[in-house]
């Protein structure tokens, strides 16, 4: 289990969050077990957002500054996801159905994942850059978790802020891959993480209207060329959940790794 240390005042000051959900920071356990240690921001079960009628614990974890890509690379091969500048691993009480999941950098497309790659090629246009929020991620952001049916019955459109704190904020290198139709309308985003020798999808949302692209395909496809060009090893894909269709698409991906039990697991 991790040590738990009352912070600094050191900590404290070192520390860059919105003060609506980091009040008080000196009362907030640390975590010392990991470089950098990292602020216990919110330790609590809930409703579990994936499967319904479970119990979810998923602790939020600030870390004291930003990370290294190796740092990032750790964090990522012991099946920790990132919120925003807030770092998570699923700890649910009576469920072990979250499994981080990750492709090798040099894993083998299938006829029809090249067609896709190519179908994207050809109509697509793609642009790196860093996060951002503006009017046009929003509503687009909006456009595909209503469209797709991934927002829960009492969900409100996303404002600027919120989108912020969720895919701009971070505490890691990041970079966001921006995806134009032939009449330069964006039409996806992917956030995705940089480490030494591994990336990781952060979130990818696009336009529910162009089916035929298969533009969340065609975005792990460039995530892994990317991959590729850059020489690393993985590509993090985020929790596979089996029973959860928006998770368990990610196993048709195949070969891959899951990690299972505290090993990581391949799967063909």
């Amino acid at each position: 289990m991790p040590r738990y240390f009352p912070p600094t005042r050191a900590h404290a000051r070192q520390l860059r969050h919105d003060a609506r959900l980091v009040n008080r920071l000196e009362s907030l356990p640390i975590l010392v077990d990991v470089q950098p240690a990292e602020l216990l921001v919110h330790d609590a079960t809930e409703a579990c957002p994936y499967l319904e009628g479970r119990t979810a614990r998923m602790p939020l974890r600030l870390p004291v500054r930003a990370l290294t890509r190796s740092e990032l690379d750790d964090r990522l091969a012991r099946g920790d996801r990132r919120h925003g500048a807030l770092f998570y691993r699923p700890t649910c009480p009576e469920c072990q159905a979250c499994q981080a999941i990750r492709l090798p950098a040099d894993f083998p497309l299938s006829k029809s994942q090249r067609r896709v790659f190519n179908r994207g090629e050809r109509e697509l246009r793609v642009e790196i850059g860093s996060p951002t929020v503006s009017d046009e991620r929003v509503a687009l952001y909006d456009a595909h978790r209503f469209g797709r049916g991934l927002a829960r019955p009492e969900a409100t459109p996303m404002d600027p802020l919120s989108y912020q704190r969720f895919l701009v904020d971070r505490q890691c290198d990041a970079f966001e891959l921006r995806y134009f139709d032939r009449d330069d309308r964006l039409v996806a985003v992917a956030v995705t993480d940089r480490g030494e020798r591994a990336m990781s999808a952060v979130y990818c949302y696009y336009d529910p209207s162009l089916p035929k692209l298969s533009l969340g395909t065609y975005s792990i496809l460039k995530q892994l060329e990317l991959c590729q060009r850059w020489d690393l090893d993985w590509l993090y894909l985020g929790l596979y959940i089996e029973g959860c269709d928006a998770m368990s698409y990610k196993a048709r991906f195949q070969p891959h790794e899951r990690l299972v039990d505290g090993t990581w697991t391949r799967f063909e």
